[in-house]
């Protein structure tokens, strides 16, 4: 009867815990301790705790985003306006029925929420579709790395065969063909000359333009303290701290831009992906994939490089886990170099039901982005 009147107050205490209806998160509302760590964050960023980072690790402080005052000014550029109409064309696809937003869609966090992309004759990908958000702001693009600038990464889902399926020697003559199209490129470049470099140039112009809009961490950040509740605030704590997910998510954007091996390259086994490798042929780069902005999140899932994951609190647990399953004993590396091995920052976290909650809830607050991009009419004759 004790044990039933005890849960009927709202209340059940055991060791360090204390839950009850008035929060549902770490510690309890009521804990000195837990109090004075949602505190420590109610101030200026320079400020707060330091992070627990690795040794030898490089990273950069957390920062809020601001919401783009230029944004209509840009739109309104000349490269701009050619390249969103070009993003949204599907004549620059081989069958003209697949656009830039046939996987990037503005509706869906400018990705497609599928687990891969589907592009010519219904064809598969292998990787997951990244969003567009902040893509400005990358210093490589897709999941390898394989290119350095938007430029160069727009000939890759062009001319794929199971994306647009576009030869790019043929698509300036094809867009030649299109008389409405040479006063946009005559404004946009001084002539009306249509060459690819143009083409790729002001897609590129107009990809820059898509920017996440600030969120209620941004808020939080910039001394709008009631934005985050309590249990968000000590997620955010735990993101910084014992979860050590700065290591990798850090800066305004939450990703180092660099490459690592969580644990998920399925060696030689069905989803097999061998990740950064495939550009470097570098043995120790195995599995190795880039780490993705945790900005919008929420508008960008399914998540992870295979599109395989789309719940966080399934994620954060994967990653308390340590993500260690599969690495080789010293025989098998000695007899097979390329056999991966999870990137040693990945540990265990020995995070409680409620810590992942916490965590879970302040990797929701990150989405801010609310506009949906209409679609633009483009010339087709």
């Amino acid at each position: 009867m004790k044990k039933v009147i005890i849960l009927l107050s709202g209340v059940v205490a055991f060791g360090l815990f204390s839950f009850s209806p008035k929060f549902t998160g770490f510690l309890g509302s009521d804990n000195p301790e837990y109090q004075k760590i949602i505190d420590s964050y109610k101030q200026p960023i320079s400020q707060w705790p330091a992070p627990t980072i690795e040794e030898g690790v490089e990273w950069s402080e957390m920062a809020s985003i601001q919401r783009d005052n230029d944004y209509f000014t840009d739109q309104a550029k000349p490269d701009v306006l050619l390249g969103r109409m070009l993003f949204f064309d599907p004549k620059l696809s081989k069958s003209n029925q697949i656009s830039c937003s046939s996987c990037h869609d503005p509706e869906m966090g400018w990705t497609d929420r599928r687990m891969v992309g589907l592009g010519h004759d219904h064809l598969k990908g292998a990787r997951n579709t990244p969003s567009l958000y902040n893509t400005a702001e990358r210093t490589s693009y897709f999941w390898d790395g394989r290119a350095n600038s938007l430029e160069e990464q727009a000939s890759g889902p062009l001319s794929a065969h199971n994306e647009m399926a576009m030869d790019v020697v043929e698509l300036p003559a094809k867009l030649n063909k299109v008389e409405g199209y040479k006063p946009y490129f005559e404004k946009a470049f001084g002539d009306n000359k249509i060459t690819y470099e143009r083409i790729v140039g002001a897609i590129a112009a107009f990809q820059k333009t898509i920017k996440s809009q600030p969120s209620r961490f941004d808020a939080f950040i910039d001394g709008k303290y009631k934005a985050l509740n309590d249990q968000e605030i000590y997620g955010m704590h735990l993101f910084r701290t014992k979860a050590g997910c700065m290591n990798c998510h850090n800066g305004k954007y939450l990703t180092d831009e660099s490459f690592h091996n969580i644990g998920l390259t399925y060696y030689k086994r069905k989803f097999e992906d061998l990740g950064r490798y495939e550009v470097t042929k570098d043995p120790n780069d195995v599995g190795k994939f880039k780490t993705p902005g945790l900005r919008d999140l929420l508008n960008t899932r399914p998540w992870m490089h295979n599109g395989l994951f789309d719940d966080l609190e399934g994620i954060v647990n994967m990653y308390n886990s340590g993500m260690h399953m599969i690495d080789p004993t010293p025989e098998q590396k000695a007899k097979d170099p390329m056999y991966p091995v999870t990137d040693p920052l990945m540990k265990p976290l020995e995070l409680t039901k409620e810590e992942t909650k916490a965590i879970v809830a302040f990797l929701e607050s990150l989405s801010g982005s609310k506009f949906k991009m209409r679609r633009p009419e483009f010339p087709t004759k």
